[in-house]
């Protein structure tokens, strides 16, 4: 064991048990304080060391390359698709020394064509493995039944469809997650309110994460009885015409009287609390998703009442570490990996945005 620790690195170690290099170095030299659940990831990967004898050590001799590829949407600076981004930019650099190299292929979240191109131009090239970002059911379907058929393995991060052989999935239960954010809205909201539900208009299809948030909220006002109690109505949002939108605000309050909550199921809730400010609306109970720089503002202001968060960047690096732990470690990976659902509200931001694991 001496011999092989030598070519193995501590950061392999850790990065494979999911923990600190601190909490490895503490674990092989049986000093200070480690929790049991780290303790015995970095026990187990150990273990999967001792019996698979320089694994490592090939890897890193080998002359094999593995081109993975992410698809994920466009976005401007500050945006939610960003922080997935940098994700992947860390796991590109913790995996680099492993021959692992990412590609990245954006597409429009707005434009089912653009995911189509994108994915054709994917097949044309024969990656190693895929992550993807499954906005568009049926045409992720069809992507991904091809790349099944080729046995290049994928795996999907932001929201999941059962019904594809995935290898992984990081990210929210987004049925569950819409759930608890029709339970944070309604919750002690006046009988006969009117409760404006945010869609934004895609071009050719829907949104599968956005979809599945929406039914969770509406199991929840099933379930509790509710579709009597209050008044649900959805106002159509544009993804790029904000004069539009603010119009489409303004029509509603006014033919609509007791508006008392609001929700939409993207992460763009910041759009709606600047409208609602410019319409002086700001009494209405508001939640979205998602730590976007604007989003915080409002939260800390009042204009938002909750905002619900996901860790995008680790969805991604976890999912490229187990796309290398299954194809160059030979290691056994858990499929579906739900992560958090943090609820968040002006009084816990500070430091839940401070807090560093």
């Amino acid at each position: 064991m001496e011999e092989k620790s030598q070519k193995i690195r501590i950061k392999d170690i850790a990065i494979l048990a999911g923990v600190s290099e601190g909490t490895v170095d503490r674990v092989l030299h049986n000093r200070g304080d480690v929790s049991e659940k780290s303790r015995k990831a970095v026990n187990k990967v150990l273990e999967e060391m001792h019996y698979t004898p320089n694994i490592f050590a090939r890897s890193l001799a080998s002359k094999k390359h593995y081109r993975f590829v992410c698809m994920i949407p466009t976005y401007q600076p500050e945006e939610y698709w960003e922080t997935v981004d940098k994700g992947f930019d860390q796991a590109a650099a913790d995996f680099f020394h492993h021959n692992v190299l990412i590609d990245k292929q954006y597409f429009n979240q707005y434009d089912v064509n653009s995911f189509i191109d994108v994915s054709r131009k994917i097949l044309e090239n024969d990656p190693d493995a895929v992550f993807l970002a499954p906005i568009f059911k049926n045409e992720t379907l069809s992507f991904t039944g091809e790349l099944s058929k080729r046995k290049i393995p994928f795996s999907f991060i932001d929201s999941v469809i059962p019904e594809a052989d995935y290898l992984t999935y990081y990210g929210q239960h987004s049925f569950q997650s819409g759930y608890i954010a029709a339970k944070l809205l309604l919750r002690l909201l006046p009988d006969q309110s009117k409760v404006m539900i945010i869609r934004t208009e895609r071009k050719g299809s829907v949104s599968n994460q956005t979809i599945s948030r929406y039914n969770g909220f509406m199991q929840y006002v099933e379930d509790n009885g509710l579709k009597d109690k209050f008044d649900f109505f959805n106002v159509e949002f544009k993804n790029d015409d904000e004069r539009t939108n603010y119009s489409r605000l303004d029509d509603a309050f006014a033919n609509n009287k007791n508006i008392n909550a609001a929700i939409t199921f993207n992460s763009k809730v910041y759009l709606l609390a600047k409208h609602l400010v410019s319409l002086n609306q700001t009494n209405i109970r508001l939640i979205g998703y998602d730590l976007l720089k604007q989003n915080i503002k409002y939260l800390k202001n009042g204009v938002i009442n909750f905002l619900i968060a996901q860790r995008p960047d680790k969805q991604a690096y976890f999912t490229v570490r187990d796309m290398c732990r299954e194809l160059i470690f030979k290691q056994q990976i858990k499929r579906i990996n739900f992560v958090p659902i943090d609820i968040l509200l002006k009084e816990n931001i500070e430091d839940y945005m401070e807090f560093k694991e």
